[in-house]
């Protein structure tokens, strides 16, 4: 194995675990603890393989399709949050439902649903296919126009412009829904744009640290699984900055030749990554021959949502 003598780590500040990810692993969590398993979760509660398989281990089943879930289940929706239709059908079919969807991405679904009574029409910014646009496109049956891309806004065509509004996936690139944005502005000059932006602070916060951290260091390693879109966003930051940068999903993904010449490696976890995963990646650093671990200088984050009533697991306890 490739040594490389005294590298130094560089901690990113903040990173890993946000609070929409914390409430829904303890959604999860309690109604396994409240109702006993197995408690039925639609798509992966957060995009994280340790996360998936430790609730796997505790008795949560993960399913696609609601035709999997038995009449009289606990369903618990993901934090990406679902469409309308979704919703509807775990109603009709009698479910006992807990839905963690981040309240971020809850705000952008009752921000749409509110101007589509106004007679909106809107352009999400956003990944096809990923389920956090599948739940927001879905929450109207028309008049909501996906874009990846500057090109794509060339191409859309809503059937009025006089009121148009942007809405965006909450875990893309700041810089790149930026610039997104911008086009839409420029064909669409009267096109109403959020009142803050739909980007969660926690994308935001880990964006800035990468690009801070992006300067001080030779390569930038991201803890995070490669379906956690927040997470390939970190890494694309660093490589867009000039600094080479590697995802991986647990400590074995770990390269020795990443680190061939290197002095300091930037170590930093996406959103749905817990600390634990960034300890093993320390570890293996070490065992790589790093010799030294610092942290940035950054607030801590301080954010905390609710979690839904009826999880209350013994009458002292507050919901």
């Amino acid at each position: 194995m490739n040594q490389q003598a005294g590298l130094e780590v560089l901690l990113a500040e903040p990173r890993g675990f946000c609070a929409g990810v914390d409430r829904a692993i303890e959604i999860v969590e309690r109604a396994l603890a409240k109702f006993g398993a197995p408690i039925y979760v639609r798509h992966e509660i957060v995009h994280n393989t340790y996360v998936v398989n430790d609730l796997k281990a505790k008795g949560a089943i993960f399913i696609e399709d609601l035709d999997d879930v038995p009449k009289g289940a606990t369903l618990v929706f993901s934090a990406h949050g679902v469409s309308l239709a979704v919703q509807h059908d775990a109603t009709a079919r009698g479910f006992r439902v807990f839905d963690a969807t981040c309240p971020l991405v809850t705000k952008v679904h009752v921000e749409v649903a509110k101007l589509a009574k106004e007679g909106y029409e809107f352009i999400m910014i956003g990944h096809k296919g990923h389920p956090e646009v599948e739940g927001t496109m879905g929450q109207l049956e028309r008049g909501i126009h996906l874009v990846e891309d500057v090109a794509d806004v060339a191409r859309i065509q809503p059937a009025q412009t006089a009121r148009l509004a942007v809405v965006t996936q909450t875990t893309l690139s700041v810089d790149d829904a930026a610039a997104i944005a911008a086009a839409i502005k420029t064909r669409f000059p009267n096109v109403r744009e959020p009142k803050q932006q739909d980007i969660c602070y926690a994308t935001q916060n880990r964006q800035d640290a990468v690009k801070l951290m992006s300067s001080q260091v030779d390569v930038v390693v991201v803890v995070g699984s490669p379906t956690s879109s927040n997470s390939n966003r970190l890494a694309e930051v660093a490589r867009k900055l000039g600094t080479p940068g590697y995802m991986v999903d647990n400590a074995d993904d770990v390269q020795p030749q990443w680190f061939a010449g290197c002095q300091r490696v930037g170590l930093t976890a996406g959103a749905s990554a817990p600390e634990i995963l960034v300890a093993q990646v320390i570890n293996r650093l070490k065992a790589l021959g790093a010799v030294s671990v610092q942290r940035m200088p950054g607030d801590p984050e301080s954010v905390k949502f609710p979690l839904p009533k009826g999880l209350r697991l013994d009458q002292n306890e507050a919901d």
